[in-house]
């Protein structure tokens, strides 16, 4: 059974040989990662099951400020290395008008994609839509604002929404055009306990948007994938119904993951579930190992489930505890 068939058949609920897995780093896990191995190679051994793209150029305009292609600038001099917080707002008022959206960058979009399949391993393909709409939204507007706005510019938000869905409807059919196996959208809804923006602006401003989204990709055939951190299991059903495939990011420390395996497993599969919150950061590798051995036999029977760290892998994680995951997920012992 190859990497991509064994990602599909979990997908799509059927048993495997073993439980797919995917790992991804902070740049920071990964440099500690890689000292701590003495390999400069050790990514490329993990066995990973998912090549992960994505289409997101950042430009840095003076040392650790970074623009995005709608031009919001991030701030990474701070402890956030990767990200950033962001340093301007380009639509300082509720009027839509007051910002030009960029043209997709159909060029940079099929090199990438290009690059990658024509030296992907065995490996099922996601390609990823980063800050799909919630987070756009108030990447553009801030948080606080488009909060606010959802109550007393409705309008406004749904002609912001609309801007940013077509944005993304015209890169869904781009990416869609190759081999490509599922899209994933990146869009953080949640908190540790329920919705940021509530389930009533969500199943109004969001859900509409997402909606049309998901049906696009199904029309070229392929999966679909949500990120959202944070607790939204009020939104499985609806996003069930709407068309979601994988579920990501998958987080023990808010749901309970036997019942939700129970309650959506045979609908929805999962992906995630080791925690970058509390479990890798400060337990011991052998708990670590333990743990992530469970983790999977719950969660992996019957199929419906990819095992993953619940982010990308923080700096503040020793890499005894990375190297213990790692081995526990594989089926021989890699390092």
């Amino acid at each position: 059974m190859t990497k991509k068939e064994r990602v599909l058949k979990a997908i799509h609920h059927e048993s495997t040989d073993y439980v797919p897995y995917s790992i991804s780093f902070t740049q920071q896990a990964y440099e500690r990662t890689k000292n701590y191995l003495k390999d400069e190679n050790f990514f490329a051994k993990i066995g990973n099951h998912i090549v992960s793209l994505e289409h997101a150029p950042f430009e840095e305009i003076k040392p650790e400020y970074f623009r995005d292609e709608f031009g919001v600038v991030w701030n990474r001099t701070g402890v956030d290395k990767d990200i950033g917080v962001i340093d301007n707002h380009l639509i300082p008022e509720p009027d839509v008008d007051l910002y030009e959206f960029p043209e997709p960058d159909e060029t940079g979009i099929r090199n990438v994609i290009e690059s990658c399949l024509k030296d992907k391993e065995d490996a099922a393909v996601f390609f990823g839509i980063g800050f799909s709409m919630f987070e756009r939204a108030w990447s553009l507007c801030g948080m606080e604002n488009i909060l606010v706005y959802m109550k007393t510019e409705p309008d406004f938000v749904h002609a912001l929404m609309d801007r940013i869905c077509e944005y993304n409807m015209t890169i869904i059919d781009i990416a869609c055009q190759y081999d490509i196996d599922c899209v994933h959208f990146g869009d953080d809804w949640g908190q540790q306990h329920g919705l940021i923006m509530g389930p009533q602006c969500w199943h109004e401003f969001i859900r509409p948007r997402m909606e049309r989204m998901y049906r696009r990709v199904k029309d070229h055939g392929l999966l679909v994938c949500q990120h959202s951190c944070g607790d939204i299991s009020e939104l499985f059903p609806t996003l069930i119904e709407i068309g979601l495939d994988v579920y990501q990011t998958f987080q023990p420390e808010i749901y309970d993951i036997q019942a939700v395996k129970e309650k959506y497993g045979d609908r929805l599969c999962f992906w995630g579930g080791i925690s970058t919150q509390r479990l890798l950061p400060f337990e011991s590798p052998e708990v670590v190992a333990e743990t992530t051995k469970k983790i999977i036999n719950i969660m992996g029977k019957g199929g419906g489930y990819i095992a993953a760290p619940t982010h990308a892998i923080p700096g503040d994680v020793p890499p005894e505890n990375i190297v213990a995951m790692i081995n526990a997920m594989a089926p021989e012992k890699v390092f």
